[in-house]
């Protein structure tokens, strides 16, 4: 663990300026609810990948372990602002939805292709995370989001440099690295956020739970707010890298980077 979230000393949260931006308060639930489900993702993963004992050890120990850690920080946050927010209750019914959608059927067909697609999951939760940041206005919460974003971009790193390994054996070509990407970047489910807000919304304005409408209007702004102060460029640098473009071809794909925005956006709460 690079950093304890027993170290970090709620009771300083400034209350105030947290609660004065609602929509940020419903992504970091949201958010809180995906990351303390992650030892659901990390099993399938194990034994997706049984048989490479490193691997799994890592995924057990250090992803697991870290992404916990993110949903306990969450939660912890969330307490020191919203203390009457009833977390508990709304993340048993969010867990009892969600865990109907973390099945193997949903991987990826070989494993080099899986981690192309843990890298692009990766590239949205460092995305989420450094968003948050930047527009976090409370500093106790603007420097956890820094841990996390900081965690995701050395899970994207390790994700990474195992896909280079298993792709020495099964040589995928530029062309189906792409479609990879492009599959997990454009077809991705959005049921994560989806689940995760709707639980969110209920407990939070249950006079409106069952509204679908109110629902779709507050998730619209919530994704509204994260695409005005989304990281694009970098985004957009660690999607393509597993694709091993020559530097030109690179520096022509970043100089457009405006087509990555809205796909990201659908992502970013996704395991």
């Amino acid at each position: 663990m690079r950093w304890r979230v027993e170290d970090i000393d709620f009771s300083s949260v400034d209350v105030q300026r947290a609660t004065a931006d609602e929509d940020l308060m419903l992504l970091l639930c949201a958010a809180s609810f995906v990351e303390s489900g992650s030892d659901l993702y990390s099993h399938t993963l194990v034994d997706f990948f049984d048989g490479d004992e490193a691997f799994c050890a890592w995924l057990r120990e250090d992803w697991e372990a870290e992404e916990l850690q993110h949903g306990r920080a969450l939660k912890a946050y969330i307490g020191a602002v919203w203390p009457d927010f009833d977390w508990d209750a709304s993340f048993k019914g969010f867990f009892d939805e969600y865990a109907k959608t973390c099945s193997r059927e949903q991987l990826e067909k070989t494993r080099a292709l899986e981690l192309v697609a843990r890298c692009v999951i990766e590239t949205g939760t460092s995305s989420l995370y450094r968003t948050i940041g930047q527009c976090a206005h409370e500093p106790v919460l603007a420097a956890l989001a820094g841990r996390i974003h900081a965690d995701e971009v050395h899970h994207y790193k390790v994700f990474y440099q195992y896909f280079k390994q298993y792709n020495q054996a099964e040589k995928l070509g530029r062309y189906a690295v792409f479609r990879a990407l492009l599959r997990r970047s454009l077809e991705i489910r959005n049921e994560d956020e989806e689940i995760a807000m709707r639980h969110v919304l209920a407990a939070r304005y249950p006079e409106r739970a069952g509204d679908p409408q109110f629902s779709a209007r507050r998730i619209e702004r919530v994704s509204e707010m994260v695409m005005r102060s989304l990281p694009v460029e970098m985004s957009v640098k660690m999607m393509i890298k597993p694709l091993d473009l020559p530097a030109r071809v690179q520096r022509v794909l970043l100089a457009a980077t405006s087509w990555a925005a809205r796909p990201l956006s659908r992502f970013l709460f996704s395991r």
